[in-house]
């Protein structure tokens, strides 16, 4: 199944994840294990595994082709959106080596 992720650098990894499995638990099946800092994500479409590591929050969704621009752009937004003040950027790369979607926040999205 194709797979993409994305590393997030970010002095608060592991408080990202867990509010982003929290709010997207809302929606969809999620998990969170704060003593190991994984998560993962449960959508229609795919899957999305959460890592907090030191200095960084590693993102992987796993989908049908046609849905990983989906999938990278739900996870990236809500995530960009919730670390608006660290200014938080999602880069999504694909295991096929083609270039997946970037989220961050732009200037006129953090002013309005």
């Amino acid at each position: 199944m194709p797979r993409s992720e994305a590393r997030v650098t970010t002095d608060r990894p592991h408080r990202y994840a867990k509010q982003l499995a929290s709010h997207l638990g809302r929606k969809v099946e999620s998990s969170w294990d704060d003593e190991t800092g994984h998560g993962a994500l449960t959508f229609s479409a795919g899957t999305a595994t959460l890592t907090a590591e030191p200095g960084v929050l590693l993102l992987a969704v796993e989908g049908e082709a046609d849905s990983l621009d989906r999938l990278e752009d739900v996870v990236g937004r809500h995530l960009v959106r919730f670390g608006a003040k660290d200014e938080l950027v999602a880069e999504w790369h694909r295991d096929n080596g083609t270039p997946g979607s970037v989220q961050r926040n732009d200037a006129e999205d953090a002013a309005g």
